[in-house]
């Protein structure tokens, strides 16, 4: 098994491979929420200039920059609509990454829509993280309710 970035416990052959492959659509703003990380992770960034929608896609960053980072999970928070048989959704998640030698959280909320059968990432709200040093035996800032020690710190 070759797991998923968005979830070990999922292949990737049968979790995000097949939107980022363009074999299939994401059927949901989750689903779509989940490719586009696992697209971040794998450096597929065409995949994700195609996911974003057309009108906000001037405010795409600059992937180059992201070379740099290691991804290294994914959480999703909450939902809001964003399913198969809706027009729009919202995604709350939250990232955890490396870069610099530093790991940090990304908490975002995410809008999507969906046009003619496709969904799009339409813009994302930064929620505040914490950004002071954690000790270890502090609650970890992921939101995950364990000690620094044994959650993000590992």
């Amino acid at each position: 098994m070759n797991p998923c970035p968005c979830n070990p416990e999922k292949d990737f052959a049968e979790c995000c491979y097949p939107y980022l492959s363009g074999a299939a659509p994401a059927p949901s703003a989750e689903a779509l929420m989940r490719s586009r990380y696992s697209a971040y992770v794998n450096g597929e960034f065409n995949y994700l200039l195609d996911t974003w929608h057309p009108d906000n896609r001037d405010s795409a960053p600059d992937f180059a920059a992201q070379a740099g980072i290691r991804w290294q999970g994914l959480e999703i928070i909450a939902m809001q609509a964003g399913n198969p048989d809706d027009t729009e959704g919202m995604v709350e998640f939250k990232v955890k990454y490396e870069a610099g030698g530093r790991t940090n959280f990304l908490h975002e909320k995410s809008t999507f829509v969906k046009e003619k059968g496709k969904w799009f990432y339409v813009s994302g709200k930064t929620m505040p993280c914490l950004s002071t040093k954690v000790g270890r035996n502090e609650p970890c800032p992921c939101g995950s309710g364990r000690k620094y020690k044994k959650c993000c710190m590992r």
